[in-house]
Order: structure tokens, then sequence, then C-alpha cells
């Protein structure tokens, strides 16, 4: 038997004026997986669980089977994990975004204006980091590069009470001084964020950028806190051998944390200009290699709901119905087994807040061999939610996946 997993991170969302009263998924032209939905299980399941904060790092331990109210120690230290970073048991992790923010001059009265400065390029980024730690690491304090805005901070013998370190993506288009913490604990971080606008605002990277009409990356901001983490091998919880394709680090060191293979896929990027057949491909050759298990994580509904892109968030998850399904459906028969498919988001990111949201979401089980008429032929919000099938206990669903017949 093989199982495949696609998740389509931040899919589900709210209906919208500008999509005529309707969701993207609503919308979205979607075929293959509104076929698999009509043939398979169609519910609703709650991905964060009560009290958690709606996150990728909650949703998608959760989708995986990992309970985070026993498995999570924050975001960062998973994401420090696929990057090469090895944390001391008294280290703490802070994702560092380099982020473009307004041109006022007290710190606190700047706009967040892209919490992903313009989708800055690896390269670029790598320039930046290293200007970042020349000047505020070697000490207390380490910096590592990531994929595109998406770093690392290292803060040695540091702490996890910091306050409300909060995420930039929550925050676009607001002014950032009521969002910064005022814990004692995090002051020196703080210090570092306002400190670094000086230091990066004239970065030759940043002159180039802004020379070319681009967004420079001009701060750094920290939030994602944690400790080193350590999850259950993903083999001995539910006795197949695994692997996760995704171009983000958080993605990836939830995987490597689970002794999972992680292959990295030339040309992703996160986004809807992602290399959608190569995380295809990707995810077929370990299926017919010695791998039974595939999750294939695709960043791109998530990035648009993020940046309020309807027309691409649609266009998104027809991508990944055209451009991706095929791919693995084709590989699946090749191999010529038995084969499960889940398809799912790991929370809202709704179009009209910009951010992430707790709602339930729509999933979709869908047997090769035991096709069933699930009373539904075109899978959304609405039509999961009629079917009145619903799993509370978000982390149970691998299990009913992978061990139910």
């Amino acid at each position: 038997m093989k199982y495949v997993v696609v998740l389509y991170d931040g899919m589900a969302d709210y209906p919208i004026d500008v999509l005529g009263g309707k969701t993207p998924m609503m919308v979205a032209n979607k075929p293959i997986f509104d076929r698999m939905a009509s043939k398979g299980e169609v519910g609703l399941v709650r991905t964060i669980g009560e009290g958690l904060k709606p996150g990728s790092e909650i949703g998608n331990l959760t989708v995986m089977g990992y309970d985070p109210k026993i498995y999570y120690t924050g975001r960062s230290p998973l994401e420090a994990i696929s990057i090469g970073v090895k944390m001391a048991d008294d280290d703490i992790a802070l994702r560092c975004n380099l982020v473009t923010v307004s041109d006022e001059e007290n710190y606190d009265n700047k706009t967040m204006v892209d919490y992903s400065a313009g989708d800055i390029s690896s390269e670029e980024a790598a320039q930046i980091i290293e200007t970042v730690q020349s000047v505020f690491g070697g000490g207390e304090f380490d910096f590592y590069s990531g994929v595109s805005y998406r770093h690392c901070l290292i803060h040695h013998k540091g702490t996890t009470d910091l306050g409300t370190m909060t995420p930039p993506h929550d925050i676009s288009d607001k002014v950032v001084g009521p969002y910064l913490s005022k814990s004692e604990n995090a002051q020196k971080l703080i210090d570092i964020m306002k400190k670094s606008y000086d230091v990066l605002k004239d970065h030759p990277v940043n002159k180039s950028r802004v020379a070319k009409g681009k967004r420079p990356a001009n701060s750094v901001w920290f939030w994602g806190e944690g400790t080193k983490p350590m999850l259950t091998p993903f083999e001995e919880l539910y006795g197949v051998k695994g692997t996760v394709i995704s171009a983000v680090d958080l993605l990836k060191g939830i995987g490597q944390a689970a002794d999972m293979l992680t292959p990295d896929v030339e040309g992703a990027t996160g986004y809807i200009d992602t290399n959608f057949e190569g995380k295809a491909e990707a995810a077929v050759a370990a299926l017919k290699s010695d791998c039974d298990f595939a999750y294939v994580h695709l960043e791109a509904p998530d990035e648009c709901g993020h940046r309020f892109e309807p027309e691409n968030k649609v266009k998104s998850i027809e991508y990944i119905d055209s451009r991706v399904l095929p791919i693995i459906l084709k590989g699946l028969e090749e191999i010529g087994e038995d084969y499960k498919i889940m398809i799912l988001p790991d929370h809202p990111t709704p179009l009209s807040t910009k951010t992430h949201a707790s709602d339930p979401v729509p999933y979709m089980i869908y047997h090769k061999s035991k096709e069933k008429d699930s009373g539904v032929t075109s899978i959304n919000e609405e039509t999961a939610k009629n079917t009145g099938v619903y799993i509370d206990a978000g982390y149970e669903l691998m299990n009913k996946f992978i061990k139910e017949i």
C-alpha cells in the first residue's frame, strides 16, 4: 500500500465579495480533486486544537499525526534543523524574517510593508544575513541563512519567556509599534530589530533591489521562538517509511525531526511560481524507491491568502490539480499497488484577514480499491460540512488514514 498526503497550505477560506460571495475552493476548477472526493470520504477536521495558535507548524504537525500539545516546542527550532543548525539543549531558536518596513524615523512608527521583503531571493538574502551576523552575531546571538525571506536566529542560553513576538504576516500594512513585545526578556531582540534598519537600509543588495523597483529587505523581524524539538520517528508511529516534499524550511524540519527523507527540489519557491511538477516527481521517485508514504506540501495558497491575491489563490488550487495530481496518480498507477490519497489544508488563510484562522478545514481521503459514493460532487468548505463527518482531534486523522482499512 502506498500513501500520499497532498497538503494545500492555507487553502480553506471564507466567502468573499471579489469571488462572488464564494471561497477559492468553490471557484477553482479542480476536476481531479473533485472526482476523488466524490469517490472517497469527505468531512471536516480540526487541525488547530483549542488554545493553540493557528500556524503552519501546529497545522502540519497535527496533520502528520503528532499531537502539538505533546510534541510542539516552537516553530523556529524545526526550521533550524532543516538548515543544519545544531542546537544545544539551552539554545533558543527564533525565526528571523527579512521584511520591508516604511521609512519613518522612529521604528515604532514604521509600517509592515512586506513580511517577505518582496520575495527576496535566497542568494540576496544570504548576503544580508552575512552582514547581520557580522554586526550582531558571534557571541550571545548567531544568525543562519535559510530560504528567501525565512532565516534563523539562535539565542544561546536564551529564554522563550519573551511576551508576544508577533509574526510579521499577521500585521501586514499595520504600524509595528503596538506589536513589539514589551517583555524585559525580549528587549535585546527588539533592540536588534530596530538597529537592523540603520544597518540594512543602505546595504548594497537593497540599493540594487530599489534601483530595479523591488522592495528592500531593510529590517530583521524575530518570532516563533522555541527549544530543541524531539519527535518520535514517523515510521515508529505508523509503520511506514516516509518523505516530505516542500520548499519550506519548517516542513523540512518537521520531516527531519521525524526521521523522514526531505529531498531538495530545484525551483521550489513556496509561491505560485514554484516547480509544481518537480515536487510531484520527487514524491513519485520516493514512492518508487523505498518509501511507502509521501507528504507533498504546497505553500502557494497560503502565500496568496497573506497577500490578498484572490485570483492567484484560485489559480494555485487549479495548478495543483492540473500539474501535481496527474503526475502523482500516474506514478501510483505505474507502481501497481493499492493506494490512498488524502488532500486537505493545514488551516484556513482567509483573504479577508490575510492571516491564519483556526476553523476546521475540509479533508478528503480516497482509497483506490475501495471507492464509495461520498455524496459530494465538488469539495469545498460548505460541502465538507454538509457531510456531517467531523474529526475534532485532528492528530488522529493520520492514524485513520494509514491504519484503517
